[in-house]
């Protein structure tokens, strides 16, 4: 009736023909809504909501080689102590302080005067003891034939043959002497054991040199080096329990490779081995030391830096991966969404392991071809519907697989 009313009015002639017009756009506007809405009513659901747009990953398990990192400290394979040898004056320091070294090069030079005389004198007495024993051996040589005559007694021959053993004894005593006085001679040119490189100089040009300050410098041996690490007691027993459980496999004869990792974080070019773990452990750090031995030609590494090592050479068997972003957490653990039969979501508990760059290795809880939500998660419940999508190239090569590196990490 209000319709009817409102009809008649408009086309009286009070409104004109302006009006008509409105009116008629206004009927048109009010059924392309009405359709808008009918059209919307068909395409939702009964439930009303429409299904939420996620992307997953399907679970496939493959063999992962791991690394694990670990702060580490720069050791010289071989580090000599350069000491004075015998007491004197140091005449000069021959070698240039942190310059790399030959074996048998000399570092330092004292003073020879003393010890050359002593040479000398030690020579002269030998000399003398010499001739002693030429005088003792002729006289010898008269007495013997002699004393078989019965032209002279016993007793002059024994005293002949005691003179000749004597002087024997003085001369071997007179070498010894003359070879003492050599050495300590030699002792006074100060030479380098090893190649390696050089430390500074302890003792100044002119010092008195004795057992209390015959310290001169230290030699470090560079190539072969060592580079040492600490592995705590828990991440020692957590490995031993992955490889029984089967998490883990170590390489054939636990031949692990190192890889040098430079404070610039540039890698270092030659791969080391662990040559070396000491059974003993440090009640005073509470960890374990390991030993890794790599080439050094280039003196690039230096005694007493640190480096990071990754130990690389293990293998996750048929291990489980997927992206961090995919994982929640939850007051009991942590737990992923799965999409299950009718594109229905569920949560799954999981077992979350170590990280490996942006993932997670998932121990328990996921099978071979489960597909998990990654991107979409956070407004799911038990149940919902889901429209899954494939997870993107770049993120996945970003997720599921660009970096080989366990994020076990030592000494943070």
């Amino acid at each position: 009736m209000r319709y009817a009313v409102l009809f008649r009015y408009v086309l009286s002639g009070r409104r004109g023909f302006f009006c008509r017009r409105f009116f008629f756009a206004s009927i048109l506007f009010a059924l392309t809504l009405a359709a808008s809405d009918c059209e919307k009513h068909e395409t939702t659901p009964a439930g009303g909501k429409s299904p939420a747009e996620v992307t997953v990953v399907s679970v496939t398990p493959r063999d992962v080689p791991v690394s694990f990192e670990y702060v580490a400290q720069v050791q010289s394979s071989r580090q000599v102590n350069i000491q004075a040898r015998v007491n004197g004056f140091l005449d000069r320091r021959v070698y240039t302080e942190g310059a790399i070294v030959k074996s048998g090069e000399t570092l330092f030079l004292m003073d020879q005067k003393p010890f050359q005389a002593q040479l000398d004198q030690s020579k002269a007495a030998l000399a003398m003891q010499e001739a002693a024993l030429e005088v003792a051996r002729k006289n010898l040589a008269r007495v013997k034939p002699l004393a078989a005559a019965n032209a002279l007694s016993q007793r002059e021959l024994d005293d002949a043959t005691g003179q000749f053993q004597s002087a024997s004894a003085a001369v071997a005593q007179a070498k010894a002497s003359v070879q003492e006085a050599s050495l300590n001679l030699a002792y006074t040119i100060i030479k380098s054991p090893v190649d390696g490189i050089t430390s500074y100089a302890q003792q100044a040009d002119g010092t008195y040199l004795n057992p209390a300050n015959s310290l001169l410098t230290t030699v470090a041996v560079t190539s072969p080096i060592y580079v040492n690490f600490s592995i705590s007691e828990n991440d020692r027993l957590k490995l031993h329990d992955q490889v029984a459980k089967g998490l883990l496999r170590a390489p054939k004869d636990q031949n692990y490779s190192a890889e040098i990792v430079l404070a610039d974080g540039n890698i270092f070019p030659h791969t080391g081995l662990v040559t070396f773990a000491n059974p003993m452990f440090n009640p005073q750090t509470g960890t374990f030391l390991v030993r890794v031995t790599v080439e050094n030609p280039e003196n690039w590494l230096r005694p007493n830096e640190y480096v990071r090592v990754r130990i690389k050479g293990a293998v996750r068997p048929n291990a489980v991966l997927i992206p961090q972003r995919a994982a929640q957490q939850a007051p009991k653990g942590h737990f992923v969404w799965v999409v299950g039969k009718e594109n229905k979501v569920e949560p799954r508990p999981v077992s979350l392991g170590d990280s490996f760059d942006h993932d997670w290795f998932i121990y328990e809880g996921l099978r071979a071809g489960d597909q998990v939500v990654v991107d979409g998660a956070l407004t799911l419940s038990p149940g919902a519907l889901v429209k899954p999508g494939p997870l993107a190239e770049k993120a996945e090569k970003a997720g599921t697989g660009a970096a080989q590196t366990d994020s076990a990490k030592s000494g943070k």
